[in-house]
């Protein structure tokens, strides 16, 4: 097997033990976690948002993530649960005015502090590196420190003082067991959604049909009373004796018309223009032996 040359090897050269687990450094996850985009593993840069989860997120790109249409989209467990913009929400964040980031550190000679976090509490003070528990309110997107809502309890948001609920508050990069807690509220508030929109829908068609209804019924002031045969029949009977009433007073409107040329106390010029005048009148020797439909044959 060789050892030529002197060289004596040693147990552990020659048996292959079990192999040992490699452990996760905690500092490099924390920063990981806190520090970059889950999606795009970019660092993070407002406007940053949050899903229902509690994981970061670069605006930005989410929104690719969701106009990307190709069959090489990669629906990872960072992003699977995501389906519109409307399912993450914009964080206010306040920043740490101890936080320097790349400005003293032009030459690459300076210690980077990695417990150094670019934003705080604004009601404790507490850095969001990832040692003390944060969360945010879904409602407005203001983040707190848990120890801050635990401490100074109240109904209301610190900052911005919208009102908010227990389901409202999602702990950011929280434990497994937090994850799958949110996970559960995620799919009973989209089930809840769900049947919200269905309910809605019959209820407005029935709210359209009802409107036609009234459309078509007259009101209480404008219905009859009595039977609709009746109704019909009073109706037809008022329409027939109409029509000969004006049928005769059109014809009696006319014979007072001519009467009226007729009697009249107007110069006889004024009457020659009238075909009922005298002078429009020819005698039986002007007038021919046929029958005419002209206005001077009488």
């Amino acid at each position: 097997m060789g050892c030529d040359g002197g060289t004596i090897p040693k147990r552990h050269e020659l048996v292959k033990g079990p192999k040992k687990v490699e452990k996760v450094d905690k500092d490099a996850e924390l920063v990981a976690q806190w520090n970059y985009c889950t999606l795009s593993q970019e660092i993070l840069r407002r406007p940053i948002v949050a899903c229902e989860l509690g994981r970061l997120y670069n605006k930005d790109a989410v929104i690719e993530f969701l106009l990307d249409k190709s069959s090489e989209k990669a629906l990872g467990k960072a992003a699977s649960h995501i389906k519109s913009i409307k399912n993450v929400t914009e964080l206010r964040l306040s920043d740490n005015p101890a936080w320097e980031g790349d400005k003293g550190n032009t030459k690459g000679d300076k210690h980077d502090d990695l417990q150094r976090a670019r934003f705080i509490c604004p009601v404790v003070g507490l850095e969001m590196n990832g040692r003390h528990r944060f969360c945010f309110l879904r409602c407005c997107g203001c983040v707190f420190s848990e120890r801050a809502l635990k401490e100074i309890k109240a109904e209301v948001c610190h900052t911005c003082g919208a009102a908010f609920q227990e389901d409202d508050v999602i702990v950011l990069n929280g434990t497994k067991e937090d994850v799958e807690v949110l996970k559960s509220r995620m799919e009973e508030r989209r089930l809840r959604a769900k049947l919200g929109k269905k309910t809605k829908k019959p209820k407005a068609a029935e709210s359209v049909s009802k409107s036609d209804v009234s459309e078509e019924t007259p009101g209480p002031s404008k219905m009859k009373t009595g039977k609709p045969e009746e109704t019909s029949l009073d109706t037809r009977e008022k329409k027939t004796n109409s029509a000969p009433k004006s049928a005769a007073h059109g014809i009696a409107s006319g014979k007072a018309a001519k009467r009226s040329i007729a009697d009249s106390e107007e110069s006889e010029a004024y009457k020659s223009l009238f075909t009922t005048h005298s002078s429009a009148k020819r005698s039986k020797e002007e007038s021919a032996h046929w029958v005419t439909h002209t206005s001077y044959c009488f």
